[in-house]
């Protein structure tokens, strides 16, 4: 009798450590860095390809996040993603001729928008809009493109 209220106690704390991990784990995913209060600005920027990029996801300048991505719709006069960052506003001197990038964390990391510093003398301003961008690049596009262009490399051979 003993022995069994052990284990069901043992096997109690063992779920309750599990349940704290994925707590734990699932607070690490997802820091959002949500600031009420917190003053900020948007601007756009529109790009051809986002890939898996979501709102919420950070946005950074040489590592640094800057802000969130708020965020992502598409325009049909355009025919691109048209996406709304919101920058914190201690981060106001951003210039107007900066560009904007979506990369991915690591190998399986989730995606983010990276702005490169341009060197105007004028700052981005809130409802202005990054000109230069770059598309996020997806992987099974990038692999179609690798066989695609070795299965034309292996057909030149053969008919030579």
């Amino acid at each position: 009798m003993r022995s069994n209220k052990a284990m069901e106690i043992g096997t109690g704390l063992f779920v309750l450590l599990g349940f704290a991990a994925m707590f734990f784990l699932v607070t690490q995913i997802t820091s959002r860095e949500v600031g009420f209060g917190e003053r900020s600005y948007r601007i756009g920027a529109a790009f051809e390809q986002v890939g898996g990029l979501k709102p919420g996801a950070p946005v950074s300048m040489s590592g640094v996040t800057v802000g969130r991505v708020e965020s992502i719709g598409y325009d049909f006069d355009a025919y691109q993603a048209e996406v709304v960052l919101r920058i914190e506003s201690r981060y106001d001197r951003i210039p107007d001729d900066s560009d904007a990038a979506i990369y991915t964390a690591g190998l399986l990391g989730g995606q983010y928008v990276g702005i490169g510093p341009g060197g105007s003398e004028t700052f981005l301003q809130d409802g202005d809009q990054i000109e230069f961008t770059q598309s996020a690049i997806v992987l099974e596009n990038l692999i179609s493109k690798f066989l695609f262009s070795r299965a034309e490399e292996a057909g030149t051979e053969e008919m030579e």
